[in-house]
């Protein structure tokens, strides 16, 4: 998509909509931004500079039109571990190089790849991130006092248990009022963000009725300034980098799936198709320039971009007025944002876990009661449990070698023989029996793909099937879509061994993809181009030809047709004679 086409047929009354639509979103961002910086372990106003300089730099550099993007829920356990390990400034640096990946990742064309991460470990790691969210801001709901917290979610529980009898009510009541704004104004004012209105009135209930009895913003964190920190580049030291490499990698990661789901739910809404891999340099870049100004990681917001296309945005100049309204609310009312207490912010950031949860997805796929289930639930304890880093790395793992152990299960290698009483005599397994079996000619079918999780399999099946050895071995490979250069090694093992004994591989409807892969690995000159074939019918009649004709007196297998003619003649000229089996044989 060119720069240009984001803005094809622009005009007066797309304007109208973009500043509509971001002014709605900017007012949305604004508690939203301060929430997860809170939740992440960093003052508030860092919220909202990533909202304000990552968001904008996510409109104009992105890949979908209407993408928002700044800070998110699903980053908060990884953000929250990096600063409680490492620091806020190293926080930063983290960002920086998860920025530097995710444009890596963009100009190597990666965006497609990404898509292709396990849903059970989507879902699994999400539903985690809402567990945590919720249970973190569960001190905040209540006004417990003297919380220590802690990276892991079990001592975090243990502070929360402890400390129950220093529950202040005063938090309780603003808490359950601001809850019960946001579920309210919906029903009334739906075009008005329900999570703005429960913090005003919220704020605003507590200032007048029991001032100085909860803790707010201010309280906590000091004064909100009224502008954005001075440009500052971060220390760029080979340790740092070390240190931080594996944190950053998983926040770009994290980001890049969530800014990808975030533009495949926006295609959905608007029938629009966004550039996978424009977008994760548009978000390298965002989280590349955020912390130059004080901000945290950011990722395209699911939410705030379907609320961007609900009303109305048309380009992504909706996404860059959001970051203005943001900045212009910081540089005038910063101040009276100290007054907001903590409490508020409480019931957002749980809803926030409630709507991001997953749940029923997360029901259905344990209903399967499939490997896809002990990937989910794996991956859904470890993020809870451990860290949200260890939950994708034994998430990814757990998913591949599940899958890998489906795919060997699916590969069948079955003997078979010609059935006299089917059309053309199409090759079955069931014909072959301990009294049915040419001694001569062995047939196989392979069914399903030749991979490194079956190769050896593969091998193993055909040598441990065959107890005499053959002359001639067709293998009937119609049915094998793919064959990487493990599943060749294991062929070529075989087509060796055989030929060491003098015996022939001939090879029948084999597809492009597996055909390509013994060209170029020369295993294809090696068999013989002439042993290759497009049907078993053409193979089986040059197989006949190469048979010993005078192990075929006396035999009395009979598996082929001509088999029981070749036991009653005389001559080797009047065998050959009977040599003329159906082309059309399957």
């Amino acid at each position: 998509m060119k720069w240009t086409g984001r803005f094809e047929g622009y005009h007066a009354a797309a304007l109208r909509k973009d500043l509509i639509s971001g002014l709605i979103v900017g007012i949305i961002a604004i508690p939203l931004g301060m929430a997860f910086a809170i939740a992440a372990g960093v003052k508030p106003e860092y919220g909202i500079y990533t909202t304000i300089v990552a968001g904008i730099c996510i409109s104009l550099f992105g890949g979908s039109k209407f993408q928002i993007g700044g800070p998110t829920g699903a980053f908060i356990p990884i953000l929250f571990a990096i600063v409680m390990e490492y620091g806020y400034e190293n926080l930063l640096l983290a960002g920086f190089l998860a920025g530097i990946i995710l444009v890596l990742m963009g100009l190597f064309k990666l965006g497609a790849l990404i898509k292709f991460i396990p849903r059970p470990v989507t879902i699994g790691f999400t539903a985690g991130i809402a567990i945590i969210i919720f249970s973190g801001q569960i001190a905040n709901f209540l006004g417990l006092s003297g919380i220590e917290k802690h990276e892991n979610f079990l001592p975090n529980m243990k502070e929360i248990v402890m400390h129950l009898a220093t529950t202040n009510f005063y938090s309780v009541i603003t808490a359950v009022v601001c809850l019960a704004v946001i579920l309210i104004t919906p029903k009334f004012l739906p075009k008005v963000p329900g999570s703005l209105v429960g913090l005003i009135v919220s704020t605003i209930v507590a200032t007048v009725f029991f001032k100085g009895e909860v803790a707010t913003i201010g309280s906590s964190f000091g004064a909100i300034p009224s502008t954005l920190p001075h440009f500052h580049f971060p220390d760029l030291t080979w340790d740092r980098i070390e240190n931080l490499i594996r944190p950053a990698f998983i926040i770009a990661m994290l980001g890049g799936i969530e800014s990808l789901l975030s533009a495949v739910v926006a295609d959905g809404m608007t029938g629009s198709r966004h550039s996978s891999n424009r977008e994760l340099i548009g978000q390298g870049i965002a989280n590349m320039v955020a912390p130059l100004f004080g901000g945290i990681p950011a990722t395209g917001a699911i939410a705030r971009t379907a609320t961007n296309i609900k009303n109305g945005a048309v380009s992504p100049l909706s996404g860059i007025i959001h970051g203005i309204v943001v900045l212009l609310v910081l540089i005038l009312f910063a101040p009276y944002a100290s007054e907001i207490p903590l409490a508020s912010m409480a019931p957002i950031l749980m809803l926030v876990a409630w709507n991001m949860s997953e749940r029923k997805e997360f029901a259905h796929v344990l209903k399967t009661k499939t490997s896809d289930s002990v990937v989910l639930l794996i991956t859904f304890l470890l993020t809870v449990f451990t860290n949200l880093t260890t939950a994708v790395e034994v998430g990814l793992i757990l998913a591949v070698i599940l899958f890998v152990k489906r795919m060997s299960d699916s590969l069948l290698v079955s003997k078979v023989l010609p059935d006299p009483a089917a059309k053309h005599e199409k090759v079955k397994a069931h014909m072959v029996t301990k009294g049915h079996d040419c001694p001569q000619i062995g047939i196989y079918t392979i069914e399903g793909p030749l991979f490194f999780g079956v190769a050896n399999m593969f091998e193993k099946s055909i040598m441990d099937t065959i107890h005499q050895r053959p002359k001639v071995l067709l293998l009937r490979m119609g049915k094998v879509p793919f064959m990487d250069t493990t599943g060749e090694s294991n062929l070529a093992s075989l087509v060796k061994h055989f030929e060491k004994f003098g015996g022939i591989i001939l090879v029948s409807g084999i597809q492009s993809q597996p055909l390509e892969v013994l060209k170029r690995t020369g295993l294809y000159t090696l068999i013989g181009a002439e042993h290759f074939f497009g049907h078993t019918g053409e193979a089986l009649n040059h197989a006949l030809l190469q048979l010993d004709l005078n192990k075929c007196l006396g035999c009395k297998h009979f598996a082929f047709r001509e088999c029981a003619a070749l036991s009653n003649k005389e001559s080797q000229k009047e065998m050959t004679s009977c040599l003329k089996p159906d082309p059309a044989r399957t």
